[in-house]
């Protein structure tokens, strides 16, 4: 009798806390119900790769799509969007991390090489306006999460550009746990809080369209049944989005 007792709560806990997942804050939109794909669209060809396991989103990185992100079914301009995320597991190991200036240029070393570590890793991220270029990134680099890849490794942008879209401090949480995303975009102007701290403020995007759907990115590929790239191991839940005038 106890242990269908324990059994009975075990579930009513369960469903209040999917419940609460899908309960927006106040003024937000939820975008995630914790059931089912409204409010996405999922590739084309994607196979059953994106899916619902135990009222989260789950990938495995092996969409069979032509793009593998998985898109908001709506654009958004200008907004505040929170998302819960975590890396389940790295399989690959990353051997050409590069050591990260505040700048967001390579620290070398005394041949002018860049200097570079092996890292267990998994890449996913936020993007943001519909294109690739403009996401908050989600991956295990030294750097933390939150960085605007596609704007920092792009010579033609100013210092001040790049030097903006490096994150402040790597506030990620251990591999496996969840983090927050709180990302802000006015404008052409993006703030990044991860788990409660700015790693990103107030940073220029340059030629960032006006409006664009919110993205989960693919990433990460196969050969001959291995991993050669970092893939996007990742889940998310609790996304809820509030536009601003």
């Amino acid at each position: 009798m106890k242990l269908c007792f324990a059994f009975v709560i075990l579930i009513i806990i369960t469903v209040q806390v999917y419940a609460q997942g899908d309960k927006a804050p106040k003024g937000f939109t939820s975008l995630f119900n914790g059931k089912d794909f409204t409010n996405w669209k999922v590739p084309a060809g994607d196979n059953g790769h994106w899916k619902i396991v135990n009222g989260v989103i789950d990938y495995d990185a092996e969409s069979e799509a032509e793009d593998k992100n998985l898109w908001s079914e709506k654009s958004y301009k200008n907004f505040e969007l929170y998302v819960d995320w975590r890396i389940k597991e790295t399989p690959w190991k990353n051997p050409n991390v590069p050591l990260i200036l505040p700048s967001g240029l390579h620290k070398k070393n005394e041949k002018g090489e860049p200097i570079t570590m092996v890292v267990p890793d998994s890449d996913s991220g936020i993007l943001l306006r519909g294109v690739g270029k403009c996401q908050a990134n989600i991956w295990n680099w030294p750097i933390g999460s939150g960085e605007v890849y596609g704007y920092r490794m792009d010579e033609k942008m100013p210092p001040e550009v790049r030097r903006g879209v490096t994150p402040k401090v790597n506030a990620d949480k251990n591999i496996g746990e969840w983090n927050t995303f709180k990302i802000t975009m006015k404008g052409d102007r993006m703030t990044v809080e991860l788990n409660g701290i700015v790693v990103i403020e107030n940073a220029l995007l340059p030629e960032i369209p006006e409006s664009g759907p919110i993205g989960l990115q693919h990433h990460g590929s196969k050969k001959d049944g291995e991993w050669n790239s970092p893939p996007s191991l990742v889940q998310f839940k609790n996304i809820y989005v509030k536009e601003l005038k």
